[in-house]
């Protein structure tokens, strides 16, 4: 499942926008104060982040400045009534990837949503390069080392998805249990016991492990 953060510190149009991404089976946390979202950010893995610019709080702007010299690369979309261009511009030079002007339809949020994910994941054809001669087929969700497919279960084919998604950070195991498990009642060593069975197809190093940290799959 797709997990967004949204920033919007107008209650109603906020509410608004959670309901129907919701609908859509999007997840999405919801905050009015950049400064709860910059936390939430660095203590979850988000797919994509909605940020409004003036809010209670670090600013709409700040934070993305502060995501991207922290090297996260997830998609950003910033919702704004700001029209100026210079306003537009510095966005973009801080490293958003997309706007949209308020009021909007919530139909073209969806089209924009879709297509950032779409793109966040998009490499020489939907298909993802990793370490180890490994590649990511991400809209079948399928594994490959050079052209030889490995056989994954759903749950492990979802975890890699997500670690893919991730490579370069690691994902921590609360994480993995929210968003492929759903939070439904499975323990950690289930989930250890997964990661286990995917290096025994995959070779112990194409899934890194950091102690009190998580995993993650090299850039």
């Amino acid at each position: 499942m797709i997990k967004i953060l949204l920033l919007e510190d107008d209650y109603l149009y906020k509410i608004s926008i959670k309901e129907f991404l919701e609908e859509l089976d999007f997840v999405v946390d919801d905050f009015e104060n950049g400064d709860e979202a910059l936390d939430a950010i660095f203590e979850n893995s988000y797919d994509l982040l909605l940020l409004d610019i003036r809010v209670p709080g670090m600013d709409g702007f700040s934070l993305v400045e502060y995501v991207r010299k922290e090297k996260l690369d997830v998609p950003i979309i910033i919702l704004t009534s700001l029209t100026d261009i210079s306003d537009l511009s510095r966005g973009y030079e801080l490293g958003c990837n997309d706007y949209i002007r308020k009021p909007f339809d919530m139909i073209e949020l969806k089209f924009r949503i879709e297509q950032l994910i779409k793109n966040s994941f998009k490499t020489n054809e939907d298909s993802i390069n990793l370490p180890y001669s490994f590649r990511f087929d991400v809209k079948k969700l399928l594994l490959y080392k050079n052209d030889t497919l490995i056989d994954l279960t759903q749950k492990e084919s979802e975890l890699v998805a997500l670690l893919v998604l991730n490579r370069g950070f690691f994902v921590s195991i609360e994480t993995l249990h929210e968003r492929i498990w759903e939070n439904k009642e499975i323990s950690y060593s289930d989930i250890r016991m997964c990661i286990k069975r995917i290096r025994e197809k995959t070779g112990k190093d194409f899934i890194k492990t950091k102690r009190f940290v998580g995993y993650k799959i090299d850039k």
